[in-house]
């Protein structure tokens, strides 16, 4: 094996080398390609509202969520709570599949229907709420992203359930029951900064029906329809309220804007004969795609271009040496191969590292200056995206390298690379394959290492269609980063493992 001077000394010179006009005009090219294609496509995104759109609402961690609901409500002291029992659902699902054609009665898995502690009714405010839902049984969740199962069992006339949620301070717990006697601990909620006086009440809602429609050669795009959920309740009971306080009923959010609510059903509350019935449409939990919201690395459309680049560079660095080898020049030690990877591994990092910095805050501020909600991300996972694509990218270069030192042709090598890397990353990234096969693609190719660029998050309270062809890696980014690395790793020890100057003796034979 080189020592380790030999490989310095080889780095030194392989570093003067790669310093040629080409190769530096293509690797410019390639970050050139991330941020013009980045930008250009975050100027040309525009929301599209009649008027000023409305800003999206956002939670207590500044990320934009979803809150649009029926709530009836009251004011509640630091100290007190709710108990309601909950007699039955019911809901509406417009023009749902096969045929399109007929409003239907029936509930979404994700209907809600329950009580809820919360800041004041504006979108966005701190929360916590303990609900029956269509086919999830009893939950309680809080600040929109934090969802705990309860028990199992639905809600009807014949097994209502009874939910009760206390406050103390800052600290909300929900309970459930079945007979309003043995009660179960459903969880507990810290919400810091909750003031003295919040709201708590009974409140309704329902997100869209969501549906996928055949493209492509088994792909998907996603139809989403408007629903509507409403809860009948009964036996509420309060602490810790005014007693000469009143009920309002309000909606968080828009409500009442379709034809549905208008002539024959409308969101809200109403008291009758001793119950309350709430219906409401929307959702509560964090925002996503399904609305319009783009990612961060929605900016990172021209990746897949600079990767191609990339590519071609790293295999004709290795395929020029062999070349040389082959024509009677001096052998490829492997000093020399180490080098090669080395030094095209550091110039991509470098590369990629640049171009992602740039057009990642950049696009995502025009797209919000255009009207565009993003979907949040902290700032330490849009460190991870940048650090992580470029470590993706010269992984990708050292795999390419490997396989032009294996296979000593470009012309061999470079389809071998794309066929394997830039390939799956393409065809998964679109609605074109089935889910099931686009899924495997990314696990099994070396394209998984690109699971870094992912910011989305696969909420299971959430409805949507997570699948490679909407942002969703199968594999977390440090698994993704896995993948590349073995297949980098394996290759390129294969490459060193082979004695100098076999290249040249198999020539010349």
């Amino acid at each position: 094996m080189p020592s380790t001077d030999d490989i310095l000394h080889a780095v030194r010179r392989e570093w003067t080398a790669f310093r040629r006009p080409g190769r530096l005009i293509a690797m410019v090219t390639a970050a050139l390609a991330v941020i013009t294609l980045g930008l250009l496509h975050s100027f040309g995104d525009r929301a599209s509202c009649d008027g000023p759109c409305p800003a999206a609402p956002t939670g207590p961690d500044g990320s934009p969520v979803h809150d649009q609901f029926s709530f009836l409500h009251r004011d509640l002291g630091r100290n007190g709570g709710i108990t309601v029992r909950l007699t039955s659902m019911a809901g509406t699902i417009t023009y749902p599949p096969p045929h399109h054609d007929r409003i239907v009665p029936g509930l979404v898995p994700w209907a809600k229907a329950g009580i809820i502690i919360k800041d004041g009714a504006r979108p966005g405010s701190p929360y916590a709420a303990l609900m029956a839902t269509g086919g999830h049984g009893v939950r309680m969740q809080y600040d929109y992203r934090h969802d705990i199962a309860g028990s199992a069992d639905g809600v009807s006339a014949g097994s209502p359930r009874w939910l009760r949620l206390t406050r103390s301070g800052d600290t909300v717990t929900g309970h459930e029951s079945a007979d309003g006697e043995r009660w179960t601990k459903v969880g507990t909620a810290r919400l810091p900064g909750l003031p003295e006086t919040v709201r708590v009440g009974l409140f309704a809602t329902s997100p869209g029906d969501l549906t996928l429609r055949p493209v492509g050669l088994g792909g998907a795009t996603e139809q989403v329809r408007w629903t509507q959920a409403g809860g009948v309740f009964d036996h509420v009971g309060l602490k810790g309220t005014d007693p000469a306080g009143s009920w309002r009923s309000d909606t968080v959010g828009e409500a009442n804007r379709t034809d549905w609510e208008k002539h024959h059903q409308a969101s809200g509350a109403v008291e009758e004969n001793g119950t309350i019935t709430v219906t409401g449409s929307g959702d509560i939990g964090p925002s996503g795609t399904e609305d319009g919201a783009r990612p961060a690395e929605h900016t990172l459309g021209g990746l897949a271009l600079a990767l191609l680049v990339v590519l071609v560079v790293a295999v004709r660095l290795a395929t020029t040496a062999y070349r040389r080898e082959a024509t009677g020049g001096a052998p490829v030690t492997r000093a020399e191969l180490a080098a090669k990877a080395m030094v095209v591994a550091a110039v991509t990092f470098v590369t990629g590292l640049l171009a992602v910095g740039v057009v990642m805050p950049a696009g995502t501020a025009i797209l919000r200056a255009n009207g565009v909600p993003v979907v949040g991300a902290s700032a330490l996972t849009g460190v991870r995206v940048v650090v992580g694509t470029a470590a993706a990218l010269a992984l990708a270069a050292v795999l390419a390298l490997a396989l032009g030192a294996l296979l000593r042709r470009a012309r061999a090598a470079i389809p071998v690379a794309v066929l394997t890397i830039v390939l799956p990353y393409v065809v998964t990234s679109v609605p074109l394959l089935a889910d099931g096969p686009a899924r495997w693609l990314l696990r099994v190719t070396p394209a998984a290492g690109f699971a870094t660029r992912q910011t989305l998050v696969a909420y299971p309270q959430v409805v949507a269609h997570y699948a490679p062809s909407t942002g969703y890696f199968p594999l977390p980014w440090w698994a993704g980063i896995g993948v590349l690395s073995g297949y980098a790793a394996v290759l390129l020890a294969l490459a060193l493992r082979r004695p100098p100057g076999s290249g040249a003796r198999r020539s010349a034979a």
